[in-house]
């Protein structure tokens, strides 16, 4: 009798406990999926603002009609050595995705971000509303001179 209650006991735990398998994997698995941003939300707490020149050297840029394709291929050495860390074209990172950047902000704004990061992230109100809507993460001053700043910025209309 009292194997035959052992026997149910450990008949209905099986039973009970055996309804989920849940299959263990070995090793370490991280999916990613890459999120296509679109300019009008890239930034979605900061506002458009094109007329913002920003805080720096830079008072007035303007682009030729087309792209510059050798100043634009120095820009994007140049953007690919020091700005991938933070940046990418489609895809929000550490920093904004970059691509149709001139629809959200000025030329000057852009050049004077670059050259001028900390005075931007000190004054500028969009670079504010920038540095909290991405966590405090501050852009470091790659001491680029007005002409290595100008290839990038010429790269950027190109994404």
């Amino acid at each position: 009798m009292k194997k035959l209650l052992t026997i149910l006991a450990l008949g209905a735990l099986i039973v009970g406990c055996g309804e989920k398998k849940e299959e263990k994997k070995d090793g370490f698995e991280m999916n990613r999926t890459k999120k296509e941003v679109k300019a009008a939300d890239s930034d979605e707490g900061v506002p458009v603002d094109l007329s913002n020149k920003g805080v720096g050297p830079i008072k007035s840029m303007s682009f030729d009609a087309t792209v510059d394709a050798d100043l634009a291929a120095q820009g994007e050495a140049k953007f690919n050595a020091i700005c991938t860390a933070c940046h990418m074209a489609d895809q929000r990172m550490i920093g904004p995705a970059l691509k149709g950047v001139y629809d959200r902000r000025s030329p000057e704004w852009v050049m004077n971000m670059i050259l001028n990061p900390d005075g931007m992230l000190k004054e500028d109100p969009i670079a504010k509303a920038l540095l909290k809507e991405y966590n405090n993460a501050v852009m470091l001053n790659q001491n680029l001179s007005e002409e290595e700043a100008r290839a990038v910025a010429e790269y950027l209309r190109t994404l």
